[in-house]
Formats: C-alpha cells, structure tokens, sequence
C-alpha cells in the first residue's frame, strides 16, 4: 500500500463524510460535520503533535496541497519549525503594511485618537484642513516611514515667513503625527519636524519673521464714552460685551459663560480649567456693575448659559460681537482689544502693580523664578481693581 499520495481528486471531491484522511506525508483532508473540507498538515515538534491549514478544497487543489505539503516537510528537514516560519511571515507583512501607511492615514488615526481630549470640535477640524492644506500636496501617498526632513521642508517654507502663525501650527501637528507613527510601529527613527536642535538650525526663529499683531483696541480714555453708547444698544450681545470689559475676559470665556460657575452672593465667577487658555482655573471678582448684568440676565435666561444663543440650549455665537460692533460703526476695533484697553488704563492711571493687572487677565507668569513665588491669584486686589476699572468705565 503507497505511503504517500494514497487521495484521489475524484475520491477527495466525493467524500462527505466528516472525519481526517491521510493523504500520506504528514498531508491530510478534513471533513467537518457541515460537509467545510480543507487540508491540514500533522508533524511532531520537539516531541508534541501540531497541526497546520494549508487551505480549503474550494480554493487549493489535491496536487496543491501536496506542493505546500511538500514546503513543510523541506523546512523541517532544515530544523525549522512550518508554523513558526507562517508565523514570522504573517508577522512581517503585518510590519510591511504598517510602514506603507501614508501621513494622511496616521494624521486622520492621531486626530481620532485625540479629539476626545479636546477642547472643542471645531479644533479637530482645524487640525484636519490645515494638514490636508499644506502636508497632503507634498507627501501625497509616500509611506510615512519615509518622510525626511527634506520633505518636511518643503512643507514649510513656502509658508514660514509669509503665513508663520500657520506654518509653525503646521510644523507642530506634522511632528505630533510623526511621534505618533513612531510609537505605532509605522516609522522609525529620528522625527524629522522637531524644532529643537534640528529646524531650528534650517529656519529662522518665528520671532525674527512674523510681525506682531495686535488685537485693534481702544484707547482707554475713549472706554467710559463707548460704554455710554454700548447701553443705548438693545439685546442679549450688548450686555455680554459689556460684561467681558467689565470682567477683562476672552470672547469664548465670556460667551461660554454657565450659571454653574457664577456665585452671585460671593461676588465670584470660576471659569474651569477646560475653558481657559491657560488650562488652569481662574477666579473673576465681579464688580458691581458685573452683578447687575448678571441678575438682569437671571431673571430673563432659562437655560444653563448666562448669554444664551438664538437656539436652544446654545451660548451666543462668538460673531455676536463682531456685528454688534459692527452695527455701532466700530469695525476698528474688537472685543479681545478691549482686554488691551484695560491693560493700559492699570498701568497708565492707576498704582495697582503689574502682577495684579497679570493676573486678571489671567497671563502665565513667563518667568520661572517669579512663578514659583507666585501661588495665590491676588483675588482681594483684584476685587478693588475690578470695581475701580468699573467706576471709571461708568464716567
């Protein structure tokens, strides 16, 4: 009886009934109960059974199964282990394909990944639009295991002294990407959009290119008459805005503005961490000129934002003010600059010291030894300064 080869195509196709049939070599065909038959090949290793899929009969013939039966039994011989080698293979592939990835794969991964933690919607699509923008042209379909610094320059400086604001974003997300694809096992080595020690040797320095734009402000001396005429104008916008030069605060944290975060009877409003620039809590005294808006919107809101939106359960749009100024024929400025105008009024007219001024306007302390003295916000000082920048704004 023949020790090998002992199948025939036509008694293979025949077969139905469920069990294992040798077709010698190690070579088997596998029936199953639901009539699925494919081929298996049996060997001993290091003294324990095992067992290989070489495939099912539907796509792999009798005389292919014998060829792939054949392969194992040459790399046993060689002291090699058929599933180990399927293994390694597999594994391989699996390498390949991820450093095939393009940069717009692992950028659209990185965003997925991250947008949770993000502050806002509106800043993964930011992310996307500038990518796809200034990155997708130059690295099109290169795998991301390629991009050198070389391709990264040539994202950047078409753009780094005319758009810098942008392209140092740029710059920012494309390495972001890159460390991102070097953890996921997409990429190796150095990332080629860091700043330091690297481009900062190929660029020049933001500082020495970009002109310094300053939000259009005010004079201060012109505030308590733009006040005046702020209160002659009707709607939910006007005292929002009068609330944020009252209160020195940013667009987004004024408009975003819960009733949660306002204690009216201690005089304080707590903006959380998650909606400051700085990502930490900062603590408002209210004047009372603050006070007053504040329960005159109370009495008016029924939603969970002190200024709320024309839809429901909205804050208002942070345009508001750029047509309300715009309405009071004073496109030559804006609701940020007033900050500015605040600003000057503390140190031009006042004796308050600049720390306290800093600090209502919630600035990082940018040097490292004055920052570690200063622990507390100046709550109290602020309080006075507030009431006065209040006093003074009311004429």
């Amino acid at each position: 009886m023949r020790t090998i080869n002992r199948l025939s195509a036509r008694g293979v196709a025949r077969n139905v009934k469920p069990g294992l049939y040798a077709d010698g070599g190690g070579l088997y065909l596998q029936i199953t109960k639901a009539g699925v038959k494919s081929w298996l090949y049996r060997y001993m290793r290091d003294g324990k059974a095992r067992a290989m899929g070489l495939g099912p009969l539907h796509t792999i013939s009798l005389a292919e199964a014998r060829t792939r039966a054949l392969e194992c039994r040459k790399i046993l011989l060689d002291g090699r282990d058929p599933l180990d080698e399927k293994e390694q293979q597999r594994v391989s592939r699996k390498v390949a394909n991820a450093k095939n990835k393009t940069f717009m794969e692992c950028a659209e991964a990185y965003i997925d990944a991250h947008k949770a933690g993000w502050k806002n919607t509106k800043h993964a699509a930011q992310w996307t639009s500038t990518l796809e923008t200034y990155a997708a042209p130059v690295f099109k379909e290169i795998p991301i295991s390629s991009i050198d610094t070389t391709l990264v320059m040539k994202v950047l400086e078409p753009i780094w002294k005319t758009k810098t604001e942008t392209a140092t974003r740029v710059r920012g997300r494309i390495e972001s990407v890159l460390d991102w694809a070097t953890v996921s096992g997409h990429r190796t080595g150095e990332n080629p959009a860091r700043w330091k020690g690297h481009l900062d040797h190929l660029l020049p320095k933001r500082s020495k290119v970009q002109k310094v734009e300053h939000h259009p402000a005010l004079p201060y001396s012109d505030a308590p008459g733009f006040i005046k005429a702020l209160r002659s104008q009707a709607g939910v916008a006007a005292l929002a805005l009068e609330f944020l030069i009252l209160t020195a605060t940013r667009t987004n944290e004024t408009i975003g503005a819960r009733w949660d975060e306002i204690t009216i009877g201690n005089r304080i409003w707590i903006i959380p961490s998650s909606r400051m620039k700085t990502e930490k809590e900062h603590r408002v005294p209210l004047s009372e000129q603050a006070l007053k808006i504040l329960k005159h919107m109370q009495s008016h809101s029924t939603g969970e934002f002190v200024f709320p939106g024309q839809k429901r359960g909205n804050p208002m749009s942070n345009m508001a003010f750029l047509q309300l100024l715009k309405r009071m024929e004073r496109s030559d400025i804006t609701a940020h600059g007033f900050r500015s105008t605040f600003r000057d009024w503390v140190g031009e007219t006042t004796q308050y010291p600049r720390e306290v001024a800093e600090a209502a306007l919630a600035h990082t302390v940018k040097n490292k030894a004055e920052a570690a003295y200063a622990r507390g916000d100046l709550f109290e000082k602020r309080a006075k300064m507030m009431q006065d920048w209040a006093k003074y704004l009311g004429g």
